[in-house]
């Protein structure tokens, strides 16, 4: 009996990327493009500890640490340099950001559209786990469950504009790093991976049918999948779920409508950049 087809090309077998990002775009992308040119296949970016936190360069509390542990990126002038002479629709790209994930992935599409390229050809990864963020780095912006949403509503948009694109990877280590022992590393990891299905997934079972956050404006249009064969019990206002809250993603025509009384962020809250805020922590 021959093996089920695949549903798309099998991929290559390795993306070589070497975690890579410091003192300014332009000395970056020198380095960047001297290990492509040596071999490497994709790029891993190291963001600084001000654009983890939403702060540009020139703010009294950045002082002591651009350019430090990763590139700072300010603006599109700065990603723009540190892409520079790099095809982005012939690059998979790797972002370690979480709480502006979703500036990052709009800075980044939108240089590869001035490259001329087609959005849905981009490949790459953001880590965008805010959730760790308040069990282990500290690296957060916004409140859990405003978090939780900005999260949600990229992971759908990215569906629909970025295909190919990883918008959200569940990282653990560093919980083992701040303490956890490895069973509750595992736990938190799983809790934070639920706790992330659960909000994408559809208020009805049956069918994922999340809408894109800018669906209907010009190109994007909403994000759709089916995913089947699961189901989630009722789930809880708590962006960490406790034991035994739910499974996987939408699912099954039994899954019950979510009902949550939690703060919802007004539009203009949900879209305006972090660092407009003037602030990186609460």
């Amino acid at each position: 009996m021959s093996p089920p087809p695949f549903q798309h090309a099998p991929d290559s077998p390795w993306i070589f990327r070497t975690y890579a990002g410091h003192s300014t775009p332009a000395e970056s992308n020198k380095l960047y493009r001297a290990n492509l040119a040596k071999g490497q296949t994709g790029l891993s970016v190291a963001f600084d500890l001000p654009t983890q936190t939403g702060y540009d360069s020139d703010h009294i509390l950045a002082r002591g640490e651009v350019g430090k542990v990763g590139v700072p990126i300010g603006h599109l002038g700065d990603l723009r340099a540190l892409f520079d002479r790099i095809p982005l629709d012939r690059m998979n790209t790797s972002m370690t950001i979480n709480a502006p994930a979703a500036w990052l992935i709009a800075l980044y599409a939108t240089l590869a559209e001035e490259q001329g390229a087609d959005w849905r050809s981009l490949q790459g990864t953001t880590q965008n786990d805010i959730i760790k963020e308040y069990l282990s780095r500290g690296t957060y912006i916004f409140p859990p469950a405003p978090s939780l949403k900005l999260t949600g509503d990229t992971i759908a948009w990215c569906l629909d504009a970025l295909p190919k694109w990883n918008p959200v990877n569940v990282c653990s280590y560093h919980l083992q790093e701040a303490g956890a022992t490895p069973e509750q590393e595992l736990a938190f990891a799983l809790a934070t991976a639920i706790a992330l299905l659960d909000e994408v997934r559809a208020p009805q079972g049956g069918q994922f049918m999340r809408p894109s956050p800018l669906a209907g404006e010009g190109r994007v249009g909403g994000a759709r999948a089916n995913i089947s064969n699961a189901s989630v019990s009722t789930p809880t206002p708590s962006p960490l779920p406790a034991r035994g809250r739910g499974a996987y993603c939408v699912l099954a025509a039994r899954t019950p409508p979510r009902a949550t009384s939690r703060h919802q962020p007004s539009s203009a809250q949900r879209h305006r950049p972090a660092r407009a805020r003037g602030q990186a922590r609460h």
